[in-house]
């Protein structure tokens, strides 16, 4: 089993910054800097964006191939959270913050060999 790196590190910090602000919006309405699912969308998008600057690129391998596609989804329904604004954007925006997660939860697993990943 590997150890998690200082990237891994840094790319968790980036989630966090990402979650904790959306349950503080979910749960309060706003958050300081964030007062509506467009704003919180441009947080996730800029947390998404430095987690992906945090792990670098990896993309030689199927496995690597799988989730940058994945981040990609993810960063897909980031921009369309954005653009949709206010009007019917909750649902869009909770599977985007869904999919940071899962992006996030995946590549970390990977990152300490509990998902062997095949080349």
């Amino acid at each position: 089993m590997r150890h998690l790196t200082f990237r891994d590190a840094l790319a968790t910090l980036f989630l966090l910054a990402i979650v904790v602000p959306y349950v503080g919006y979910l749960v309060n309405g706003s958050m300081p800097f964030v007062q509506d699912p467009r704003g919180m969308a441009a947080v996730g998008l800029v947390g998404l964006v430095l987690c992906f600057i945090a792990w670098g690129t990896g993309i030689h391998s199927t496995f690597g191939k799988v989730m940058a596609g994945a981040g990609i989804v993810s960063l897909g329904l980031g921009i369309a959270a954005l653009l949709i604004g206010a009007e019917g954007s909750a649902v869009v925006l909770a599977v985007f913050m869904a999919t940071v997660v899962v992006v996030w939860a995946v590549e970390t697993l990977s990152h300490a060999d509990v998902i062997h990943a095949k080349a």
